[in-house]
């Protein structure tokens, strides 16, 4: 039988549908009461500026799966970004923050089944377990039918909770509304972090982004359409809620929506809407239990845990052992805390996830991961991310030093599972293969960090390739994929050639969690590229070689590859990015730093045809270097080269003549046709852009580093590349 791909079967309005019904629950049942009682009746308020905090997050899970659609969802996004330490920390602290929310709807659930079974409150937590026994059941027996009705569920609640606000607005009491802020501007901003995991759900419909119709645009539509219905909801039923009952009796309140039916419409509506609490909350915890005990599974298979705890019901082919597990540790938080701590609780662990989700997104841009190309990408970036990870630190310290101390607890107990289930996980992140020392010292030790040099030495052979490697090429040229046009690319490569032989490499970065086995079929687009640069080669007479290597460290892999063959260039495609930052780099810049080689970065601007060329020589270098390099590429292309020397405004004609004749000078061994070109402009950036319009190849050296923030992020662009008309070609020399 052979095995199929999931159909992308699910509607923008499905998967809206779904992400709703990851948020509806006890986040509206049961919370609002507790929330107002911290902020008095601004709760609304609280709810309003919670899904701000949570956008971010929704818009950054929403490119992390366009990215990796058929991935496992924040856990496997934080491994691949962070590496399987982090991965083990976040796998933990998402199973406790979905066990702890499912965990506070079962609470409510009690509150709300005391009405219809006419039971004391005080039998609530009891009722509780009883029926998370009934869940145990369900899991393990792996009843489908639950989920299917589900949807109805969700539906009944909407409209329910939108007759609620109908009928309650008209019947709002200004005076209830007072105070505003009872706790002053401090207590409104915990109760936002209070609230927060009522939003948590929003990115629950990211794990099966594999099965949505056009993922790249229906998938974040999804998650802002029902992040917008929610907040509506949640806003205008807050407001019913505190307009309607006094705050003296809704703070201590576990059943508000029960409460207010009650007082609008009497006792049997009051009944009916304590029956929709019950389906609710109850479907909520059951979704809950079987979405949390899929973590510590996962992590089991990823050899993070026990491997027992990735073993499979004989009959049923459920994972009893962690469905167990969590049931056992969520009757635990119902019986020992109180419905405030649990909703705490949550919303850190929530809190903490989604600040990793955005540092992800981060991560993965700045490094330029190849793999890394998601269709949808979030707006306004690094701000938004920036925006969700300084609000979500601000939200952690407000929520007090329980969840804080807990959080910090959980981190030990993940690095202490890692190091005895996980360090052994053949996985690494992105941020270990690209990151600076700095930032590896902080989450790596010493020793990791020299075994991680020894692995890098000895991570490519020969044997990794399908042939034999040029070993006295002159130049190597690595396709990442990403190139314009490969052929103008190995073009530039030929040009700069001193030596006979060519090296061609293309190179496809996989993501550490593949086995790179798998990818050793031959490949249509690598058989094309071949068919190509083989014609390129004996069009213009190149000596060439092409080989391709499939690799998760694209960075080392090039360094390997100029050790190997001995080159003096290294000739690669570029996007522009001129810094490598302290805490995260992404590979050309981190190749600058490492490769023994001097080092060539084309930026093709779409010019085809070379026949003029621009030297612009910056202060400091060794400008002969520049000008023999300059001249070959001239010789190939039948081009002729201008030397540019961009003077001051106030620099006095004698300074110009001198400069005149030492640029002569310098061009005195240039076989093409050459001349001098000074221009007088303060703003050099602006002079070189105009004079490009007029060129087909600026070169260029080396930039000078600018402000510190771009140093730290690595996402500075050299500023003189970014505003050329025609193609750059990047000059590093490692004896300049």
């Amino acid at each position: 039988m052979s095995l199929k791909k999931l159909e992308r079967s699910l509607s923008l309005t499905s998967a809206v549908a779904i992400s709703i019904g990851g948020m509806l629950g006890s986040g509206i049942f049961v919370l609002p009461g507790v929330a107002a009682a911290k902020t008095g009746s601004s709760v609304w308020l609280a709810y309003l500026l919670a899904a701000l905090c949570i956008l971010p997050a929704s818009l950054s899970k929403s490119e992390l799966a366009t990215a990796m659609p058929t991935s496992g969802g924040t856990y496997v996004y934080i491994e691949r970004a962070f590496g399987p330490i982090f991965g083990t920390i976040s796998g933990i602290g998402l199973w406790l923050s979905l066990l702890l929310k499912s965990s506070f709807a079962l609470v409510g659930f009690g509150a709300y089944f005391s009405v219809l079974a006419h039971t004391d409150l005080g039998y609530t937590k009891y009722i509780a377990l009883v029926f998370l026994t009934l869940i145990l059941l369900l899991n393990i027996l792996g009843v489908k039918k639950v989920g299917k009705v589900q949807v109805i569920i969700v539906s009944i609640s909407i409209i329910s909770l939108t007759l609620v606000t109908t009928f309650g607005l008209p019947n709002v009491d200004t005076n209830l509304l007072h105070p505003f802020l009872n706790h002053g501007k401090m207590g409104l901003i915990s109760t936002v972090a209070f609230v927060y995991i009522s939003y948590a759900g929003v990115t629950k419909v990211a794990a099966i982004a594999g099965e949505i119709k056009k993922p790249n645009k229906n998938l974040p539509r999804a998650m802002i359409l029902s992040l917008l219905i929610m907040t509506v909801i949640y806003v205008f039923v807050a407001f019913v809620l505190v307009g309607n009952i006094p705050l003296e009796n809704l703070k201590s309140d576990l059943k508000p929506i029960y409460t207010i039916a009650h007082t609008l419409g009497g006792r049997y509506i009051g009944m009916v809407a304590a029956f929709v609490g019950v389906i609710t909350l109850l479907s909520m915890a059951n979704s809950g239990v079987l979405a949390s005990s899929r973590f510590p599974f996962a992590m089991s298979r990823d050899r993070l845990l026990p491997k027992n705890m990735s073993r499979l019901h004989a009959t049923h082919l459920t994972p009893v052992v962690t469905i167990v597990l969590t049931c056992l540790v969520m009757g635990l938080v119902i019986l020992f805390l109180n419905v405030e701590k649990i909703a705490k609780l949550a919303s850190a662990f929530m809190v903490m996830m989604f600040i990793l989700v955005n540092a992800c997104v981060i991560i993965l841009r700045e490094t330029s991961a190849q793999w890394y190309n998601p269709p949808y990408r979030s707006p306004a970036y690094p701000f938004v991310q920036l925006f969700g990870i300084l609000s979500g630190i601000v939200l952690l310290i407000l929520l007090g030093l329980m969840p804080f101390l807990s959080i910090v607890a959980v981190t030990a107990f993940g690095i202490l599972i890692y190091y005895f289930f996980g360090k052994n996980a053949m996985r690494t992140g992105v941020l270990r293969n690209y990151g600076h020392r700095p930032a590896l010292y902080l989450f790596y030790k010493k020793r990791y960090l020299k075994e991680m040099s020894k692995k890098e030495r000895r991570q490519l052979h020969p044997d990794n390739f399908d042939g034999k490697l040029a070993s006295k090429a002159g130049v190597v040229v690595p396709l990442l994929g990403n190139e314009n046009s490969p052929e103008m690319l190995v073009e530039i490569g030929a040009a700069i050639n001193k030596k006979e032989k060519l090296q061609t490499v293309n190179i496809t970065e996989v993501p550490n969690q593949a086995f790179l086995e798998a990818f050793l079929d031959e490949d249509p687009k690598v058989t094309s590229l071949e068919r190509r640069i083989s014609a390129l080669a004996a069009s213009r007479t190149i000596d060439l070689d092409f080989e391709a290597v499939v690799t998760h460290e694209v960075s080392n892999t090039i360094h390997e590859l100029s050790n190997q063959t001995e080159c003096d260039w290294l000739v690669m495609g570029w996007n522009g990015k001129a810094h490598s930052g302290i805490l995260v780099s992404n590979p050309v810049g981190w190749l600058l730093t490492h490769i023994d080689s001097d080092f060539a970065l084309f930026k093709d601007n779409g010019v085809r045809y070379i026949t003029k060329v621009l030297l612009a020589l910056r202060p400091g270098r060794k400008d002969k270097n520049f000008v023999a390099v300059a001249d070959r590429i001239c010789q190939f292309y039948g081009a002729s080269l201008t030397l540019l020397q961009v003077v001051p405004e106030n620099t006095s004609d004698e300074t110009i003549e001198k400069m005149q004749e030492s640029s002569v000078f310098l061009l005195r061994k240039v076989v093409s046709p050459c001349h001098v070109l000074i221009q007088k402009n303060d703003d050099s950036i602006a002079t070189i852009s105009n004079l490009s319009a007029g060129f087909d190849l600026l070169i260029l050296g080396t930039p000078q580093k600018d402000n510190w923030i771009r140093v730290l992020f690595g996402t500075g662009k050299d500023r003189f590349t970014e505003k050329s008309a025609c193609s750059v070609l990047r000059l590093t020399m490692k004896d300049d």
